[in-house]
């Protein structure tokens, strides 16, 4: 489902998800891949590594590493679905980071068929990463990897935490009591007599 106000970006939704296992969030940098996985139940995000960025591979030998490695993880994790992050300007553009991101993307689509891929608004995830692990005592310097799976990680929990209000939301409209023609009833007062 495409969000409105960020073209090209997918939001959690009830209709297209795939229930529960382990999500897979790619931070797609020029230089490194950060990487984050769920648990089963689609609760917490966790750092799982920071994979180099490859060279796309142009003699059609089969995927470019960097491709084949992330694949490789969703098959190990067992992925239901992975969420790549779609970086936007601050006026909500599409600029050369987005244009990467969509173009691997749609590589990874290719080498992990069934598994969905969902673009996610991922703004200023790399810039909130940084701050976290600086404000933790953790120096950026050196620490490039950390913060490549740290804005996965980010991403995913962005992810999980709207899934997870979705769900419940239309969890919540389903308990809702309603008359035979669809109509929501009031709730009983015990007076029905």
């Amino acid at each position: 489902m495409a969000d409105s106000e960020s073209p090209g970006a997918d939001r959690p939704a009830a209709a297209t998800d795939p229930g529960r296992g382990r999500r897979i969030a790619v931070d797609v940098g020029s230089v490194r891949i950060g990487v984050a996985a769920s648990d089963p139940d689609g609760i917490l995000a966790t750092p799982v590594e920071t994979v180099p960025r490859a060279k796309q591979n142009t003699r059609g030998g089969g995927p470019a590493p960097d491709i084949a490695r992330i694949a490789e993880i969703v098959r190990e994790y067992e992925a239901v679905e992975v969420i790549v992050g779609l970086p936007r300007t601050l006026r909500g553009e599409k600029g050369s980071a987005a244009t990467l991101a969509m173009a691997f993307a749609d590589y990874l689509r290719m080498a992990i068929a069934p598994v969905p891929i969902r673009l996610s608004d991922e703004r200023l995830t790399t810039v909130s990463a940084a701050r976290a692990l600086r404000d933790s005592g953790v120096r950026a310097r050196g620490q490039r990897q950390v913060i490549d799976q740290a804005a996965a990680v980010s991403i995913l929990q962005g992810w999980l935490d709207e899934r997870s209000a979705v769900l419940r939301s239309v969890e919540t409209a389903s308990d809702v009591p309603r008359s035979r023609h669809g109509a929501v009833r009031p709730a009983s007062s015990g007076d029905d007599a």
